[in-house]
């Protein structure tokens, strides 16, 4: 079991990542709350809510289920997340936790940045996708025209990383999350990019996933730390997601899950890169690993016009303007702003270039 620390300008909160920690909450809780809500979807409910209820045996334990997947993180789950938060009888000295994933994680903390003007929360994550969203305190819900537009910057009290959960992930979910382990990995550091190119992400043992977790959650705990409202580096992490939010809008959201999204937008900002910054950067390394590991890249039409218009209303942009995270080289990111013209071009060349059409 280990503890990485987060400083934020609200509060300073532990991550602590181990096996069966989801059996020893309060010894991770920094008060005494009144009442706790728990939110998870159906799926995880099945499986671990019982065991995050039994930790509380003298509280009032409330629970919210809500749809799995990524439909749900919208504004009528929200409202009903507000609704059952009243409904309950929560207070400012309550306590939220989300079990779940992103999606989970997304609108639970979003709901409890906004109840009675902000009351705590923690995060139990049971997904590798959200050792990345778990982190950071970025919390939201999507709109119909983009990804996460409705949100706030609200970090948790503690994440509870249990990962004896991850034993229940399907194939789609490991990719999902291996995608933003691969993003840390290229912005931040080359001998963990290499590490992860050399792996099977269908075959690893325990000790292998939270090694790979561990080095994932600390390139994103100490860019946090240094900024945390995305003011400078912190943009470094949406590396992949210009393209990858732009996909997951316009096909529908759950067509593609988020880390299979980021993963094509990850193979665009490299091409960008080579073409923009003539940078040598490891485009066909990992194309091959992501074909070797069944991430889906070309089952599906690109629609350039609409794609450009979604990655224009995306949070990122600038008066409308793309602002894209590339690389000069492996773990040395840059931001560069791209006219209308340039990034028709490119996507299309990248269209060419991965289906061939």
């Amino acid at each position: 079991m280990e503890a990485i620390f987060v400083k934020s300008s609200t509060n300073s909160y532990h991550i602590t990542v181990g096996k069966r920690v989801r059996n020893n909450l309060n010894r991770y809780l920094t008060k005494d709350y009144s009442s706790i809500l728990i939110v998870t979807d159906e799926n995880v409910a099945a499986l671990y809510l019982e065991d995050i209820i039994k930790n509380f045996p003298e509280k009032p334990v409330f629970k919210s289920i809500v749809p799995a997947g990524e439909q749900s993180k919208n504004i009528v789950t929200f409202y009903q997340l507000q609704t059952d938060a009243i409904q309950f009888g929560l207070d400012r000295e309550s306590l939220i936790i989300a079990l779940g994933g992103g999606v989970v994680g997304d609108l639970a903390g979003f709901a409890a940045a906004t109840f009675m003007r902000g009351i705590d929360y923690i995060q139990i994550p049971t997904t590798v996708l959200a050792h990345d969203s778990s982190v950071g305190g970025k919390v939201a819900i999507n709109h119909e025209l983009g990804k996460n537009l409705i949100g706030n910057f609200y970090p948790p009290q503690a994440v509870v990383y249990d990962t004896d959960t991850l034993q229940s992930l399907n194939e789609r979910e490991m990719r999902s999350g291996y995608a933003e382990l691969i993003k840390e990995a290229l912005i931040a550091d080359k001998s963990f990019f290499d590490m992860l190119l050399q792996t099977d992400i269908y075959s690893l043992d325990s000790n292998e996933l939270q090694t790979h977790l561990k080095l994932g959650i600390k390139i994103k705990a100490q860019i946090v730390e240094e900024d945390e409202k995305e003011s400078g580096v912190r943009k470094h992490l949406n590396l992949g997601h210009t393209l990858g939010h732009a996909l997951e809008s316009e096909l529908g959201y759950g067509s593609l899950t988020h880390g299979e999204a980021v993963a094509i937008g990850l193979l665009f900002s490299l091409h960008v890169s080579e073409q923009a910054l003539t940078a040598n950067v490891p485009f066909n390394a990992l194309r091959l690993w992501l074909e070797k590991n069944r991430y889906p890249l070309d089952n599906f039409e690109y629609h350039t016009e609409q794609l450009i218009s979604r990655m224009k209303a995306d949070k990122k942009s600038v008066k409308s303007k793309i602002q894209m995270v590339l690389l000069k080289e492996t773990a040395f990111p840059v931001v560069k702003e791209l006219e209308d013209a340039e990034i028709t071009e490119y996507l299309h060349s990248f269209i060419v270039r991965m289906i061939g059409k």
